[in-house]
């Protein structure tokens, strides 16, 4: 489990692609701490498995899914990521619980700036309509937000100075790829007595 709260932005060091499985290996310093193969940590908000880590770069195994279900197979060397590690039992959550497990990839359409104000707005895949509401939350490349307005196929959230200078989100433009996790309430409230 994760709360969307960026620990720090890493940078691809590269990016392996073999049969069915890419190779991951990112450079950060932060989230290494105490860091251990098996360990989970959030890369855009995709919940991964460290499978080696030497001094300040770590290595993640990425199966055909991740790639074709997330933005991480568009990763180019010297790319910077959002990083998170995963939450211990009885700490603070800031954010909203995440799991890690992203729902669909979304496109930035617009990006609106002013003195003090900064507006993205995402297309909004199909099928997760049901799960974006005002005020609700979200996550967009594991950063926890709040919705801000809902339209017709597309949503907005709002980002504060704080989040531009710690997040990737501060330099993502318009035609950007996000990734997408839709509230887990949500999807639980939405989905309780259906059938398995």
């Amino acid at each position: 489990m994760f709360n969307g709260i960026v620990e720090e932005v890493g940078i691809v060091d590269a990016l392996e692609r073999r049969k069915n499985l890419s190779v991951l290996k990112v450079r950060a310093r932060k989230v290494l701490q105490g860091t251990k193969r098996g360990d989970s940590i959030a890369v855009d908000g995709v919940c991964l498995t460290v499978t080696d880590k030497k001094k300040d770069v770590f290595t993640y195994d990425m199966m055909r899914e991740t790639l074709e279900k997330t933005s991480l197979g568009r990763l180019r060397r010297g790319d910077q990521v959002n990083l998170e590690r995963a939450l211990k039992a009885g700490g603070r959550v800031s954010g909203h619980f995440m799991t890690g497990h992203i729902d669909a990839v979304g496109r930035i359409e617009q990006r609106m700036t002013e003195a003090n104000y900064e507006e993205l707005s995402i297309r909004l895949p199909k099928g997760l309509g049901k799960y974006i509401v005002p005020k609700g939350s979200v996550a967009l490349d594991g950063v926890s937000l709040t919705v801000g307005k809902v339209g017709k196929g597309r949503f907005s959230v709002y980002l504060i100075p704080f989040t531009k200078q710690v997040t990737t989100l501060g330099s993502k433009k318009k035609g950007d790829w996000v990734n997408i996790e839709t509230d887990i309430l949500a999807k639980y409230v939405l989905n309780r007595g259906k059938d398995a």
